[in-house]
């Protein structure tokens, strides 16, 4: 029996994934980074990501991030209202009421966690949420699952799990957990392979739990 649903957050409940690939861009570019077209790095997670464009000089990369994190992200904010998955809501509220507990098990930062929770009005359907920066290791390492569970007290045989990248798409399977993946819109290629489920829409996890 299902007691909980363990949601990724980019990707399933925000839409983000091209709109950090178009930022992280726009910024490198100036900085005298020159791209032919962006590179997408969907899936992927902040370690991998600054080691992409940076992949020798540990010093200039620290510094490309910090400045990013700490001025350029907050010149151009997510417009969380125009990417919300407009399904997460309603989906969380129909879990509730059948007793399933929902939980945001990320690899990203847990201020940018809590920006999508206020944004999208998550608050009260929430039981957890929990950063990769909070465990020993990002995706594909189940760290942020197990952990997730653990303040949750669930099993995984008692879990879901909600993902759309390759790598999340293992870290829920190497933690137990039956694996959905939710497909990703027109014009991102994700392989979602391994998962158990591919859905088109988060509404149909509902048939996984039961009423």
């Amino acid at each position: 029996m299902i007691k909980a649903v363990l949601f990724d957050m980019d990707g399933v409940l925000v839409d983000t994934e091209w709109f950090y690939n178009r930022r992280r861009c726009a910024y490198l570019e100036t900085k005298g980074f020159v791209f032919d077209e962006i590179p997408d790095l969907s899936g992927t997670n902040d370690i991998y990501v600054w080691e992409y464009f940076e992949p020798d000089d540990a010093q200039r990369r620290a510094e490309l991030k910090r400045e990013y994190v700490e001025v350029y992200m907050k010149e151009h904010p997510v417009p969380y209202d125009e990417l919300k998955n407009p399904d997460a809501k309603p989906v969380m509220e129909a879990l509730r009421e059948r007793g399933v507990a929902s939980a945001i098990a990320s690899s990203g930062e847990k201020h940018i966690i809590e920006e999508l929770v206020e944004a999208a009005d998550l608050r009260d359907c929430l039981a957890a949420t929990v950063s990769g920066h909070e465990v020993s290791a990002f995706k594909p390492d189940p760290a942020v699952y197990l952990r997730t569970m653990e303040i949750l007290g669930v099993s995984p045989e008692e879990c879901l799990v909600v993902e759309d990248s390759p790598l999340g798409i293992e870290a829920g399977l190497r933690a137990g957990c039956r694996t959905l993946a939710l497909r990703p819109h027109e014009g991102v290629s994700l392989d979602q392979s391994k998962a158990h489920r591919i859905i088109d829409s988060l509404w149909d996890l509902l048939d996984e739990v039961a009423a």
